[in-house]
C-alpha cells in the first residue's frame, strides 16, 4: 500500500518562512540575555547556533503571526486569546476549547455558600411578617410542604388557617396551576382562597365549584379567566356564596354582573372588587345595591368606570358597616358628602383613598355623621388643610379610634417645603388633635408623607411624658424631621410597638431599639443598631 504524503510546503512559502526565521534568530545573537547564555556553554561545537536556536523555539509568536499547535500540530493565526498548552506552546481554537472542558471536569466543585437570611427576613418584615426567635413547628412544617409541593397528592384534613397560609405561600411563589387546585378543595370546606388565579383556566374555576358545592367565602385574586361562562356556572348549581372577593376579572361582562347581583343579591354580605376595566360601571352598581340589600361590607378598588353616579347610590345600602373607595374618576364633593351622611352613623370602618377633589366638608360630614369607626382611612389628599383635621378629632363624639391611615396629606409644592401659611394637609394641629382623641386606643398609625408635621410637634408627643400603650405599628416614613431623639421617645412612649417603619428618616443615625421590635428602612442606622432588652 502506498503512504499517503502530506503535500509540501509551497517553495515560496518555505523561503519567507526561513528568511522570518534568520531575521529573528539574527535579532537573538544582538539581545543581552542570548550572550548572557553563552557563557554557560563556551567551548562546545556550534553552541552559538544552538543557544540561538533553543531561545528561537520557547519565544512565543505575537498576536497576528502564525504558529503550530502543540498538541495536534495544526498550524494557526495566534491571537491574544490563544491558550499555553502542557509543554509551554499554544494551542489551535479546538485544542483550547477541549483543554477547558477537561479542567473544569477535575475542577472540584465549590460547595454553595450559606444563604444570606437578611434579604429574606428584610422581605417578610415589608410583607408584615415579624417574628422573633425562631419559627414555630407549625410554620416550619407548612414552609416545608410548600418547598415540596410536587411531590405531594392531597393535604388531607388540614384545618382553614393552614390551607390559607399555604395558598398565600405557594401564591406568592406562583406556582398555583391546575394541579396545586385540587389540593385546596374537599366537599367539607366553606371558603376557597386562591390569591393568584393566573395559571387557572375557566374549567379550573368550574371544578372549584363542583367539588366545593356549599362555598361561602369566595377569594380570588388576578382572576383573568374568570368569564361569564363561570358565573353561568355557579347560578346553576345554586352556590350559597356570602363573601365574594374578585381581583381583575376583566372578562365579566355587565349583564353577567348584574345577573350574578339579582340571583345571589339577597345572601351576599361582603363584596370587594378590584382591578376592573372593561365593565362594572355606573349603572351595575346602582343594581347591586338594589338586589343586594344585606351587603355590611363594601370595597372598591380600581374600578375604572365607576363616577358620581356610583358612589351616590352606595347611599342606599342601609346595613353597610364597612366601607372602603379607591376610583379611578374624579368623584364630586357633593357625591362624597352625601354618602357619608345618608350610611355614616352605622360605618364602622370608613376608607377613602386617593380622592383628590375632597375638601374640609368631607371632613366634617365625617365628623357629623359618624359615631361608631374603629377604622379610618384617608389618604393622598393635598386640598384638606390642618385647621380640618383639627375640627374633625376635636369634640369628637365617635369612640377614639384604633386604626388610623393619614398619609400623604400634604401640600405638593416642592417649591415651598415648609408649605403655605396655612397648612395643608395633615400638620402639627391635626396630629395633636388626634393624639389626644385616639392616642390611648391606637393600635395601628400611618403618617408617611406628611411633612408639615413640626419637629417641636413629633417631641411634644413622643417626647416620653406621654404614654401610648395600645400603639403596635408606626409608620413615619419620609418625615424629615424624624431624628434619634424622637425615635428613641417612640420607643418609651410606645411600650408595646411591634414595628416602626421609617424609611427615608435620614437623620436617624444611631438608635437603641428595644428587643422584639422591627425597625424598618434606615439605610443610615443597619451598621448602627444597638438591640437592647431580651426577647
Amino acid at each position: 500500500e502506498e503512504e499517503e504524503v502530506e503535500p509540501a510546503e509551497p517553495t515560496e512559502q518555505s523561503k519567507k518562512r526561513k528568511r522570518q526565521e534568520q531575521k529573528a534568530i539574527a535579532k537573538i545573537k544582538e539581545s543581552k540575555d542570548f550572550k548572557r547564555r553563552q557563557r554557560f556553554k563556551a567551548g562546545e561545537p556550534d553552541d552559538d547556533d544552538e543557544v540561538a536556536w533553543d531561545m528561537y523555539k520557547k519565544t512565543k509568536p505575537l498576536p497576528g503571526q502564525l504558529d503550530n499547535c502543540e498538541i495536534c500540530n495544526k498550524r494557526f493565526t495566534v491571537t491574544g486569546y490563544s491558550k499555553e498548552g502542557p509543554g509551554g506552546g499554544l494551542l489551535c481554537p479546538k485544542c483550547s476549547k477541549e483543554q477547558e472542558a477537561e479542567k473544569k471536569k477535575d475542577k472540584p466543585k465549590r460547595k454553595a455558600a450559606p444563604r444570606d437570611r437578611r434579604r429574606q427576613t428584610q422581605s417578610n418584615l415589608l410583607d408584615g411578617i415579624i417574628s422573633n426567635g425562631a419559627k414555630s413547628l407549625q410554620e416550619l412544617c407548612v414552609e416545608k410542604v410548600a418547598d415540596h409541593i410536587n411531590d405531594i397528592d392531597e393535604f388531607g384534613d388540614l384545618p382553614q388557617n393552614l390551607l390559607l397560609r399555604l395558598s398565600q405561600i405557594l401564591s406568592k411563589r406562583r406556582v398555583v396551576d391546575s394541579r396545586t387546585l385540587d389540593l385546596f378543595l374537599r366537599p367539607d370546606l366553606d371558603r376557597v382562597a386562591i390569591f393568584d388565579c393566573g395559571k387557572l383556566e375557566v374549567d379550573d374555576y368550574k371544578k372549584i365549584f363542583a367539588i366545593v358545592p356549599k362555598v361561602e367565602t369566595l377569594i380570588l385574586r388576578n382572576a383573568g379567566q374568570f368569564k361569564n361562562e363561570v358565573v353561568t356556572y355557579i347560578l346553576e348549581r345554586g352556590v350559597p356564596l356570602r363573601h365574594l372577593q374578585l381581583h381583575a376579572a376583566n372578562l365579566l361582562s355587565n349583564e353577567t354582573w348584574q345577573e350574578l347581583f339579582s340571583c345571589q343579591g339577597e345572601q351576599l354580605e361582603t363584596i370587594k372588587l378590584a382591578w376592573l376595566d372593561y365593565s362594572l360601571d355606573d349603572t351595575t352598581l346602582s343594581s347591586m345595591v338594589k338586589y343586594c340589600p344585606n351587603v355590611k361590607r363594601l370595597k372598591l378598588q380600581k374600578c375604572f368606570k365607576l363616577g358620581d353616579e356610583a358612589v351616590e347610590s352606595i347611599a342606599g345600602l342601609r346595613k353597610l358597616e364597612h366601607l372602603s373607595l379607591s376610583l379611578n374618576r374624579p368623584i364630586s364633593v357633593e357625591a362624597l358628602t352625601g354618602v357619608i351622611t345618608s350610611i355614616g352613623e352605622n360605618l364602622r370602618t370608613l376608607c377613602l383613598d386617593r380622592f383628590e377633589n375632597a375638601n374640609d366638608n368631607v371632613l366634617r360630614a365625617v365628623h357629623s355623621n359618624c359615631r361608631r369607626l374603629v377604622k379610618f382611612r384617608f389618604t393622598e389628599n393635598d386640598i384638606c388643610t390642618d385647621a380640618g383635621f383639627v375640627e374633625l378629632f376635636t369634640d369628637w363624639s365617635n369612640p377614639p379610634l384604633v386604626s388610623v391611615s393619614l398619609a400623604s396629606n400634604r401640600d405638593v409644592d416642592y417649591n415651598k417645603p415648609d408649605g403655605p401659611d396655612r397648612p395643608v394637609g395633615l400638620a402639627s394641629g391635626g396630629l395633636l388633635a388626634l393624639m389626644q382623641h385616639s392616642g390611648t386606643s391606637l393600635e395601628t398609625l400611618d403618617i408617611s408623607s406628611c411633612r408639615h408635621i413640626t419637629h417641636e410637634t413629633f417631641l411634644e408627643i413622643f417626647g416620653g411624658t406621654r404614654l401610648f400603650p395600645n400603639l403596635k405599628d408606626l409608620n413615619i416614613s419620609f418625615l424629615t424631621r424624624i431624628d434619634t431623639p424622637i425615635v428613641a421617645g417612640i420607643f418609651k412612649s410606645c411600650p408595646h410597638m411591634v414595628k416602626l417603619t421609617a424609611f427615608g428618616c435620614f437623620n436617624v443615625k444611631d438608635v437603641l431599639v428595644p428587643a422584639g421590635v422591627a425597625l424598618i428602612g434606615l439605610p443610615n442606622a443597619q451598621e448602627s443598631i444597638v438591640v437592647e432588652g431580651e426577647y
